[in-house]
């Protein structure tokens, strides 16, 4: 065997290290690495701008509130673009429920537009909200990775599925044991990896139908957090975000936060000191706060406002060394429309035009969501009547709408004619309708659960159908505000042991929006859907206008 001369060993120790270069980890930079992260929620498939926009504080008078015309996926789009050439080190996120009670344009393709437009867009990653679950686990998969719907493609061309990665660390199938997706996502920048956790709030089965979250867990949002931290610490990770579909509720303007309440924040003072940044939603509300030493942020809904975060990167150790926030407002007037965007958007319109544009029937006045002092509104008072009467048949005498359920007004035509895209935005949930029998009493603790366990003093009081009234007093302690003997149904007072037939749409049914009581009602029996019964009840009533907030009397 020849010896090999000194050049020839060093030749070969040299291509040894470079052979291996690959697997050694990237070089850290001698400098601080500056990250911009944007990020939304709660866009819930408002491809066009919401007719709402964002109500802000009045630049000229603080006293008062104005609405700005934002949002819309054309609009979004290039405020993305633009906010991610401020900084080559950038990644664009989003907290939840993206899909799921969408406008009719991204309904009636079971929010494949959305998701193809929000691929479009460039996002990366996002938590799962509560309305990814609406359809079931199922079909959220099929969101993800793509293919045909069980009645076949509807879209313009093959549905490829996101191409932004759904994160569900708190989510598991319990027949597996395992997350439905992958708890975090790590992106490097500069050769520093950044971890961002992906997670919905723990009562999801509260406010789903149940075939929605059939075969799934929903775990406590800041023990799963924690259970997480170690494990990314293993990894070298320090830098740590939490993308959570779970907010608050702020007092001040959307860019700021002089007082939050809510789930939010018992969450974040719970999560470990390693978290360094939490990015929420949920409650569709604004704000840019500072809750237990750390940046939390939520950018409203639909769209309006991309959150504009700016990381610095410690290149020593990897953690953040500073995190601050700026909720963008997505003006219209000032964020033109992005080309592709409308190239999709329009695709999908000569598809939908013909459904969307039906002519259902005919009202005499705008009908609004807007509560009155003691609890009703317009509208409500309408879809409660039309739950009613499309259930007749089933024996039902009492109809019951959550407030929750109601997504927009009713306005008044130009020419008086409602087509079927307007009930839609009033209704998108396509939930199926209920009507169990109740007994007087327990009827009663239904009504008294419109103030117990709700996100906010006020309450969700149920929209009640003609013919059904009763009585309450805000003075009263909670469990204790309905008074008992004031139940009438028709003018006859309804007794603790009377059987009631009540129907109420399946979201309630299975006690949503903590409304749990409804759960012991009896022989169930399922009717037609709640847009259905809505688009019949304006037909068989032309010239429909408000009616008096008289059903439910309020004391106090």
């Amino acid at each position: 065997m020849s010896k090999r001369t000194p050049s020839i060993v060093i030749a070969l120790a040299v291509a040894a290290l470079l052979s291996g270069c690959a697997a050694l980890p990237p070089l850290r930079p001698s400098e601080p690495v500056n990250v911009k992260i944007l990020a939304i929620n709660d866009f819930h498939g408002n491809l066009l701008p919401s007719a709402g926009g964002i109500r802000i504080k009045d630049p000229a008078d603080p006293t008062k509130t104005v609405v700005v015309k934002a949002g819309g996926a054309e609009h979004l789009a290039t405020a993305v673009q633009q906010l991610r050439a401020k900084n080559p080190n950038h990644i664009f996120v989003a907290a939840g429920d993206l899909i799921g009670a969408s406008p009719l344009l991204s309904a009636l393709f079971k929010d494949e537009p959305t998701v193809e437009s929000l691929s479009l867009m460039g996002l990366e990653t996002s938590a799962v909200g509560n309305h990814e679950f609406d359809k079931g686990a199922a079909e959220l998969l099929r969101m993800q990775n793509g293919g045909c719907a069980a009645d076949g493609c509807k879209g313009p061309a093959p549905f490829k599925g996101a191409q932004y990665r759904y994160l569900a660390a708190s989510t598991l199938d319990t027949a597996t044991g395992k997350t439905l997706f992958a708890p975090y996502y790590v992106k490097r920048f500069q050769g520093i990896p950044v971890a961002f956790i992906g997670l919905t709030l723990k009562d999801t089965p509260t406010i789903v139908v149940p075939d929605g979250v059939k075969g799934l867990q929903f775990r406590d949002e800041a023990e799963t957090v924690n259970a997480l931290v170690p494990e990314l610490r293993r990894q070298g990770i320090e830098a740590i975000v939490v993308l959570i579909h779970e907010g608050g509720t702020p007092t001040g303007d959307y860019n700021e936060c002089p007082g939050i309440s809510g789930p939010i924040v018992d969450i974040v003072k719970k999560l470990d000191k390693a978290v360094d940044l939490v990015i929420s939603g949920h409650t569709h509300r604004a704000y840019n706060c500072r809750i237990d030493g750390r940046l939390v942020t939520s950018g409203d809904k639909y769209g309006t406002i991309v959150t504009e975060i700016d990381l610095v990167l410690d290149p020593k150790t990897g953690d953040v060394t500073s995190a601050q926030a700026n909720n963008q407002i997505v003006r219209t007037e000032s964020f033109a429309k992005d080309p592709r965007q409308t190239a999709l958007i329009a695709a999908y319109e000569k598809l939908s035009r013909p459904l969307a544009e039906r002519v259902v029937g005919r009202i005499g006045g705008a009908l609004a969501p807007t509560a009155a002092p003691n609890g009703e509104s317009p509208l409500g008072q309408v879809i409660a009547d039309a739950q009613l009467a499309a259930t007749r048949d089933a024996g039902a005498q009492i109809a019951l709408m959550n407030p929750g359920g109601i997504r927009a007004p009713l306005p008044m035509p130009a020419d008086g004619q409602v087509r079927y895209e307007n009930l839609f935005s009033v209704q998108p949930f396509y939930n199926n309708l209920v009507t169990l029998t109740l007994t007087g009493a327990q009827l009663v603790q239904v009504l008294e659960q419109q103030w117990q366990g709700q996100p906010s003093a006020a309450g969700r009081v149920l929209q009640v159908s003609k013919g059904f009234g009763y009585t309450w007093d805000a003075a009263r302690p909670l469990g204790q505000r309905v008074l008992a003997d004031s139940l009438k149904l028709d003018g006859k007072p309804i007794a603790a042991g009377d059987a009631v037939r009540v129907t109420v749409n399946g979201f309630l049914a299975s006690g949503g929006d903590n409304f749990t009581v409804l759960k012991q009602g009896r022989d169930a029996r399922t009717g037609m859907m709640d847009i259905d019964a809505l688009e019949a009840f304006v037909k068989a009533n032309p010239g429909l206008t408000p009616g008096a907030p008289d059903r439910v009397a309020r004391l106090n």
